[in-house]
Formats: structure tokens, C-alpha cells, sequence
């Protein structure tokens, strides 16, 4: 027959003393009961054993599960990181191509192949841009407009009576944006008024 051992705390009895020593320590006293299960019981602790057992193997499979899907998620993120831009170039590579195929032109130039290189460099160009355009590249566009800090670089200042004083002059450099976030700031010089 199975046993199991049980412990429990004693109760003082109403009608005993304690002993002098066992009060000043504070001990308790335990005790050690031996109980018999009958076959109804060890089978319903049997069962229980074996079902905490499969939940044991169940959580430990998932757990590893997750760690594989963390590491897959991370090498995914990293993938598409380092890949970002593959749509992007393979879009670019048949600009390239008209890029090569107008210097090959150009290095066997005629007399009248000047007007035809520079249609040709103006084709490439409208198709460059149109393929940025696609891709969210916006232009900012500051010549006539107030001076923006947060679009525009002012280099330098022009005193000029032509224009309200804070208005963009000139455009020295084009500026970009992608999407909303700005790339790189419209180089700018900006009017002041003339000193008398």
C-alpha cells in the first residue's frame, strides 16, 4: 500500500503545559502522519501525474517554438532591412542601361549628333525623375516662395528691393523630400531689405 507523508502543526492542548524551554524558543513541534491511499486515489493522483506531465512537454514545445519564431522574425527584419531598396534599384537599372547607351554615343559622336545626345540625356533624365516620383521622392520646389528652416538652407542673404524681405531670391540646389520626411533641405539664398 502507497503512503503519503503529510506534515501539519501541532496544537498546544488546552489542559497541557508547555515546557519552560519550548516557550522561551518559540518552536513549534511538528509532526509526521502517515496516510494510506486507497486505489481510487493513487489512480486519480496517477492521472493528474501524467497530465501535468503532458502540459510539462506542451509548454516546453511551445517555448521552443517561440524562441524559433523569434530568431525567424529577427532574421526576417534583417533581410528586409538590407533588401529595402532592391525594388528600387532594379527599377533604376534601365536608366543606367540609357545612361551607357548615350555615352557609347557620345564617344562616337558625329557633327550632328550633339542635338540628338542632348534629346537623348533629356529622355533619361524625364525618366529618372518619373521613376523617383513613382517611388515618393518629392522635389522641393522654394524659388518665389517665404524662406520654411524646416525645407529650405539659406547660405546666404541678397538685399534686394524686387522681393518682400524673408522670400527666396534664388535656388542654388534642389531639395527633396520623401514623402513627409525631408531628405536633404532646398540650398537657398534669401532676400533682405536694402540698406539705405
Amino acid at each position: 500500500m502507497f503512503q503519503k507523508i503529510w506534515k501539519s502543526m501541532s496544537e498546544e492542548k488546552k489542559n497541557e503545559a508547555a515546557p519552560a524551554d519550548e516557550q522561551s524558543t518559540g518552536e513549534a513541534l511538528t509532526e509526521v502522519k502517515m496516510v494510506s491511499l486507497n486505489a481510487e486515489e493513487f489512480e486519480l493522483i496517477k492521472d493528474k501525474a501524467v497530465k501535468a506531465d503532458e502540459h510539462w512537454e506542451r509548454l516546453l514545445r511551445q517555448t521552443a517554438e517561440f524562441e524559433n519564431f523569434k530568431k525567424r522574425a529577427a532574421r526576417e527584419r534583417l533581410d528586409s532591412i538590407r533588401f529595402a531598396n532592391e525594388s528600387l534599384l532594379a527599377r533604376l537599372i534601365p536608366v543606367l542601361d540609357n545612361f551607357e547607351m548615350a555615352l557609347m554615343v557620345a564617344n562616337q559622336a558625329q557633327e550632328n549628333s550633339a542635338d540628338s545626345l542632348k534629346a537623348g540625356v533629356a529622355m533619361i533624365a524625364e525618366q529618372l525623375k518619373s521613376l523617383l516620383v513613382d517611388s515618393g521622392l518629392e522635389e522641393i520646389d522654394a524659388a518665389g516662395k517665404a524662406f520654411d528652416p524646416n525645407f529650405h538652407e539659406a547660405v546666404s542673404q541678397q538685399e534686394t528691393a524686387d522681393v518682400p524681405e524673408g522670400q527666396v531670391v534664388q535656388q542654388l540646389r534642389k531639395g527633396y523630400k520623401l514623402k513627409e520626411r525631408l531628405i536633404r533641405p532646398a540650398t537657398v539664398i534669401v532676400a533682405k531689405k536694402p540698406t539705405a
